[in-house]
């Protein structure tokens, strides 16, 4: 307490006055009893206003733009430059990222990574972005932590990369593309031609790509832009082409005709993360693409109808479906082999209704329950997964009735060219003529909805490409419970097992134009007749090559012919996105060719992403690493939550809840984010309802809040396994506590002015002081375990302990911008460079990484100071309950009495203090409230605990939420029983000291410790 409390003797009281604010609080409460009420905060107060005053305001004071003087990759020029009055994100984060980039900083050389020990390397590639359009605040959280992790690497002085990318993201690009064309000129990528539409998404990918780029520099992304890659690039391509051979040389590759998910309006296949699935409780319309969009379709309902028996057309078998179209493609009806019902039925057939197709009554005890509904079920092998299963057990016929874009093909006979739930409703109406039309109900059901398109999914049967994935999977869950691949956070190895012990083989094949075309070619021989390509005994003809004339090679070895008597038809289809985004970490670094950077860097160390693509793609990306390679991709998979809106809804363009990175960092009104809306591919009603949304979310817009605190808030609201509901104000509290680190260091730089030089080694010249003190050995131990910017005071002392000081609030402000630098980059970079002295390395992000100071931790001096911290937080409680007035400057000594006229205050079981109110407040009328409160508690607290003790006899009665209630409320009765009473004996009785307690007196704001007196304690 030596360094706290100045060793005088007695000090006469000062007067003290009451302030303003409790000058009026004290005249209203005389003239009506109690105070009005705070007025509620505005819940968008952060939010610039757009009210006529404001407005006039801002017409006589306009904010001066700040305009960025500094070279391209030069460094900003700050020296004696003063400090701006407030922290200005714009002006802060100019132009250090191009210097970063310049002076090499991101980069990692060879000699580097080979000197470094397996444990001081950090290799990274960044899950690329789809070029679709622009990055959101998902993408912002994965940069944010990633970029965090690696300058924190960077600073610990490990052999650090980051490689960045982008991904063409197949069918995502060229739907976006379509519908834009669409829009703007009314064209299909038909009405183009393959190679002229392919133009149009190059030029798409390149606008983007660069927008995406741009918003990865705003962010502050240290990334090596020298080792930037495209999916489609010629060495990604050459992977791709390399990877796709060797799986098919081993039989992993392979083309076969099975059913999959079809998107009728994009005409292709899709993968289960393309699929969307919605709960349908009951009967529900929906509006579906390529249909009427005047009219909406029923789902969720379960139709039943009868087929006639052949040979006795009195008789019908029941059966239900709630796709009652595909009944044009039925083929069979099942039965349980020991359903009694239909024993007489065993090997005879039903007439199709409409085209008079004789469909047999088969067996079926896989898929049939005798219990469930009629006990018969209409089969459809080539429209429905179960069925498919069951026309191969069977032998059933496959009949399609559908086209590649929903419509109903010549199978559907006088039903032909309706749309399929056109069809719908037309097949119910003809049944009900027919008389076999035997009603609906409302029916639970899982819809499985395009995700680029909105269109509900058709299982169709179609020729595509598959990859067998059983032993890829079995090695991936190897990988997992040997250790040698760590999720984290641990509870995603549940879905990590679940997915990949039902594995199924992989749909590769997209019907698309955009991406890599599949590189295999089906072989013909010159004059042959012709052979169909999708025939099953036609798949010894395809032929995988690296290049068209390795295929030829190929195919004139296996078919014994020469190789100008073989032509060759590529494929036209490409491939999943996820089979290039598989080779990611190792196509980067120069695979399939041992190149240095693939010795070097790969495998990396850590995949961070979204816990949403853990199978589809981190899976993918062990599967082919471990195949192609032999090494695991990376060691540490690390999961991070999905970013929501403050709601917890999904990010949707139709809710008006996308939020462009940039558009936190730099601003942006309700009018521009109208505007975006309307330039976007949604359609009119979409963009009138996700313009609502807007106008709720941002009545005035989004404030201008930096990349800085865009960052730190996405890092702290971080935790795993939940998910992120991201209110934009607190962005804003971020902003504000960059403002305060500003103001913070702004005011500590005029404690450094008049000469002041950092010492050499300030740590060490600091801590081997001996002037050092109690406040600075505090701030230097408590620097140890959580290192943060304080306000400390620079007292007017002797010259060397004032030295000593400065010395302690160097330290304090440049191991706290290191320690913040990884998270907030910019507003650390830019005070760092602002701080006296000179420093070993050029930038905050080459300077070591701070760590724990061998000596500095001091329990002693930290608990000391503790004591010192609770001591004035309490005299400032007591202050501010009796209104007291801040403007008095505190002063303290030792005293042994304590004066007369004041209240008591134990701040612990060592200390005790007394404020001073003689003079100053009304005891007659604060015992008389004291009594009243104490009066009116009383009563109340008697009634609750009879209540409470009756309803312990009947606690069946009484619920649970009730009986806690109540509890609480005897609590706070109790206390302010407790409180009141407390307060009324220290207006009552004469103030003294209790034994063994150090007392300190507040007089008029100033603080007098004294000694021992025994008091006597109220019961």
């Amino acid at each position: 307490m030596a360094d706290s409390v100045e060793n005088r003797p007695n000090v006469p009281p000062v007067p003290a006055k009451l302030s303003k604010n409790a000058m009026k609080k004290a005249q209203r409460a005389d003239k009506n009893g109690n105070t009005k009420p705070k007025k509620e905060k505005d819940p968008n107060r952060w939010a610039p206003k757009s009210d006529s005053k404001t407005k006039k305001k801002n017409e006589t004071s306009p904010k001066v733009a700040f305009v960025n003087r500094t070279p391209k990759g030069q460094k900003k020029d700050i020296n004696n430059k003063s400090m701006l009055a407030s922290y200005n994100p714009i002006a802060v984060e100019a132009s250090w990222q191009d210097w970063w980039e310049a002076s090499g900083f991101f980069s990692c050389s060879d000699e580097k990574i080979r000197a470094a020990d397996p444990d001081k390397r950090f290799v990274v590639v960044i899950p690329p972005p789809n070029v679709t359009g622009s990055l959101h605040l998902g993408h912002a959280l994965t940069v944010a932590i990633q970029d965090a992790l690696t300058r924190w690497h960077r600073m610990l002085g490990h052999a650090t990369l980051w490689v960045p990318g982008t991904d063409h993201a197949g069918i995502a690009t060229q739907s976006v593309v379509e519908k834009r064309l669409l829009k703007e000129e009314g064209k299909s990528r038909h009405d183009l031609g393959r190679e002229k539409f392919l133009e149009r998404v190059w030029d798409w990918k390149n606008q983007y790509e660069s927008r995406i780029h741009h918003q990865f520099r705003s962010v502050g992304c240290s990334v090596d832009w020298d080792r930037k890659y495209f999916s489609m690039d010629d060495n990604c391509s050459r992977a791709v082409r390399h990877a796709f051979c060797k799986l098919w040389e081993e039989g992993l590759v392979y083309r076969a005709t099975r059913m999959i998910n079809w998107s009728c309006k994009l005409k292709t296949a899709l993968s289960e993360i393309e699929v969307d699935y919605i709960d349908i409780e009951k009967r529900t319309k929906l509006a579906v693409p390529g249909h009427n969009p005047d009219r909406k379709y029923e789902f969720g309902v379960l139709t039943s109808f009868g087929y006639q028996v052949k040979g006795a057309m009195d008789e019908q078998i029941i059966v239900a479906t709630t796709r009652l179209e595909t009944m044009l493609g039925d083929s069979g009806v099942a039965v349980h082999p020991d359903d009694p019902r239909y024993k007489h039925l065993h090997g005879k057939f039903v007439i199709h209704p409409f085209n008079g197709r004789r469909i047999p009554i088969i067996l079926d005890p896989v898929l049939v329950d005798m219990t469930f509904g009629t006990g018969a079920v209409k089969i459809t092998p080539a429209h429905d997964p179960n069925d498919y299963e069951c026309g191969k057990r069977n032998n059933l016929e496959f009949i399609n009735v559908f086209t590649d874009d929903g419509a109903i093909n010549e199978n559907g006979g006088e039903f032909a060219g309706m749309m399929r739930y056109d069809a719908r409703i037309a097949v119910e109406k003809a049944l009900e003529a027919k008389g076999l039309y035997h009603g609906k109900e409302d029916n639970k059901m899982r819809l499985g909805i395009c995700s680029r398109s909105g269109d509900v999914i058709e299982p169709l049967v179609k020729p595509q490409w598959f990859v067998n994935c059983d032993q890829m999977a079995k090695d991936a869950m190897a990988a997992v419970t040997n250790k040698e691949l760590t999720i984290v956070p641990e509870t995603h190895e549940k879905t990590w097992f679940r997915w990949l012990e039902n594995i199924r083989d992989w749909c590769i094949s997209r019907q698309l134009w955009w991406g890599h075309r599949i590189p295999a070619y089906f072989g013909r021989i010159k004059g042959e007749s012709f052979v169909n390509k999708n025939s099953d005994d036609a798949s010894n003809r395809w032929f995988a090559g690296t290049s068209e004339e390795d295929a030829r090679k190929k195919a004139s070895a296996k078919l014994g012919v020469a190789e100008d008597q073989i032509e060759l038809e590529q494929d036209e289809d490409v491939l999943d996105t996820w089979v290039s985004a598989g080779l990611f970490p190792f196509a980067v670094f120069g695979w399939p060719e041992n190149t240095g950077d693939f010795e070097n860097f790969y495998p990396t160390d850590l995949l961070e992403t979204g816990y949403d693509i853990l199978f589809f793609w981190v899976a993918r990306m062990v599967f082919m690493g471990q195949k192609l390679t032999g090494k695991l991709p990376f060691k540490t998979i690390f999961l991070h939550s999905m970013v929501r809106d403050k709601y917890g809804r999904k990010m949707s363009k139709s809710l008006g809840n996308v939020v462009d990175p940039l558009e936190i960092i730099a601003g942006c009104t309700l009018d521009d984010l109208f505007k975006k809306l309307e330039n976007g591919n949604l359609p009119a009603k979409e963009v009138e309802k996700a313009k609502k949304g807007q106008k709720l979310d941002f009545p005035q817009g989004i404030p201008e809040c930096g990349a800085d605190a865009l960052r730190f808030g996405l890092l702290a609201y971080t935790q795993q396994g939940r998910d992120i509901n991201l209110d934009i104000g607190r962005l804003v509290g971020y902003r504000n506590f960059c403002n305060k680190l500003w103001n913070a260091v702004r005011f500590a730089m005029s404690n450094l002015e008049g000469g002041f030089s950092a010492a050499e080694n300030v740590a060490d010249t600091v801590l081997s002081n001996d002037v050092v003190g109690c406040r600075n050995r505090y701030i230097l131990s408590r620097l140890n375990h959580a290192i943060k910017l304080t306000k400390p005071v620079i007292v007017d002392e002797d010259a060397e302990a004032k030295l000593t000081a400065q010395q302690t609030l160097y330290v304090c402000l440049e191991f706290g911008l290191r320690l913040l630098h990884p998270s907030m980059p910019f507003v650390t970079e830019e005070l760092w460079q602002r701080l006296p002295g000179k420093r070993a390395t050029a930038s905050i992000t080459i300077a070591p990484y701070p760590l724990p100071m061998e000596g500095w931790t001091n329990p002693e001096v930290e608990a000391n100071m503790e004591l010192v911290k609770e001591v004035i937080h309490a005299a400032r409680s007591v202050r501010a309950e009796y209104d007291l007035a801040n403007s008095a400057i505190p002063s303290a000594s030792w005293t042994r009495e304590a004066p007369p006229g004041c209240a008591v205050h134990s701040v612990n079981d060592k200390v005790q203090i007394f404020v001073l109110l003689a003079g100053l407040v009304n005891f007659a009328n604060e015992i008389s409230k004291l009594e009243k409160k104490l009066t009116k508690i009383a009563p109340s607290l008697a009634s609750l605990v009879k209540k409470m003790c009756r309803g312990d006899c009947e606690k069946k009665k009484v619920p649970e939420n009730v009986r806690e209630a109540d509890a609480a409320k005897k609590v706070a009765l109790e206390t302010g029983r407790k409180l009141a009473y407390t307060a009324l004996l220290s207006r009552v009785q004469a103030p003294s000291v209790d034994e063994g307690k150090r007392t300190l007196v507040l007089l008029a704001g100033a603080f007098v410790s004294h000694g021992k007196r025994p008091l006597p304690r109220p019961a």
